[in-house]
């Protein structure tokens, strides 16, 4: 990932309704929700949630499945995990011993 990548997911995750969008799909994890109940989930109108959801679809942040009549939206873990690795790739001045902090997140 490069500095253009992180700043296009920076975008796309700075608003509070799409971070609370982020949360409730992460503790949906691997099943998802679909576009109902994310928007019943952080307080949002059907057509709110769908402007958010789009633009965290359009940075790689979701994925979006159709299943008979309804989307269903996932956490894009990897695309996740690119960033954080990003941001602490050179953490800590390269030392072993202080990097094994952020090993949870490797």
């Amino acid at each position: 990932m490069n500095e253009e990548d992180a700043a296009t997911l920076f975008n796309a995750l700075s608003n509070a309704d799409r971070l609370k969008v982020i949360r409730a799909l992460v503790v949906a994890g691997p099943n998802g929700l679909n576009a109902g109940d994310i928007a019943q989930s952080v307080g949002a109108s059907p057509s709110r949630a769908s402007f958010h959801l789009s633009a965290l679809t359009d940075a790689g942040i979701l994925t979006r499945e159709r299943q008979a009549r309804s989307l269903i939206y996932t956490i894009n873990f990897a695309r996740i995990g690119e960033l954080m690795t990003f941001l602490l790739e050179d953490c800590c001045a390269g030392s072993p011993e202080l990097k094994a902090c952020c090993a949870v997140l490797r």
